[in-house]
């Protein structure tokens, strides 16, 4: 018996930024991460196909609502159901990082306007706001927030999203210069490996041939849905 299988999963040992922090880690400045966002399946594709919107407030005030840690974004949206919950992998350049880590922060609600481009909350501040503990960030110009991948979906929409997501990262619409190049002085991370690019050579992205999936070959896993 055959059993043919689509992937693969390696470790590199080079200094390229790991962009996955771990969510008690201070986001740096200017650094780009990947983040998560929970949120309905029909916003789901409002996002994927135009980008996010900016709230209208929140603990933090206006601004694209975003977490590290992503069991915190699998509760969202609160009450919907488990069948209308989407979790978003984005790739988000933070730009410049205001810590709020308690409630009545004399900049909870102003950091956005004296120079910083993130607010972060850390896990367990004590923050009444959060009661789960879990770490949240708030982004003001959601240009810096870009949609890479479906990180968890209900099985009966999984393909048609990722198969969405993967169609909006190889025909960007205007929004893909946000995440990417925002706030001089970022370093160029390629959408789907998320390691280093150098200015003028892109990474070689290709369909799998398992699945259909966008891929960049120096991403470190993929694991092709396909079975066979």
């Amino acid at each position: 018996m055959s059993v043919q299988f689509f992937g693969w999963d390696v470790t590199y040992d080079d200094d390229s930024p790991h962009v996955e922090l771990r969510a008690s880690q201070e986001p740096k400045d200017r650094g780009v991460y990947t983040m998560y966002h929970g949120t309905s399946v029909a916003n789901t594709r409002l996002i994927i196909a135009n980008g996010f919107k900016q709230s209208s407030g929140g603990m933090l005030g206006k601004g694209v609502y975003v977490s590290r840690d992503k069991k915190k974004a699998e509760r969202y949206p609160l009450n919907n159901k488990p069948s209308d919950r989407v979790t978003l992998e984005l790739r988000v350049c933070v730009g410049r990082v205001k810590c709020i880590d308690k409630d009545n922060h004399p900049m909870q609600y102003t950091w956005s306007t004296q120079g910083y481009d993130t607010a972060w909350v850390p896990p367990n501040c004590g923050m009444k706001a959060v009661p789960s503990g879990l770490e949240e960030d708030c982004v003001f110009d959601p240009k810096r927030v870009k949609v890479v991948g479906i990180a968890k979906a209900p099985d009966a929409i999984l393909r048609e999203l990722q198969q969405l997501v993967a169609n909006s990262l190889k025909n960007p619409t205007g929004g893909d210069g946000g995440a990417a190049s925002h706030g001089g002085g970022a370093v160029d991370v390629c959408s789907l490996c998320k390691r280093k690019t150098q200015q003028g050579s892109p990474h070689i992205k290709q369909s799998c041939w398992g699945c259909g999936q966008n891929i960049c070959t120096l991403m470190t896993k993929h694991v092709c849905p396909v079975s066979i």
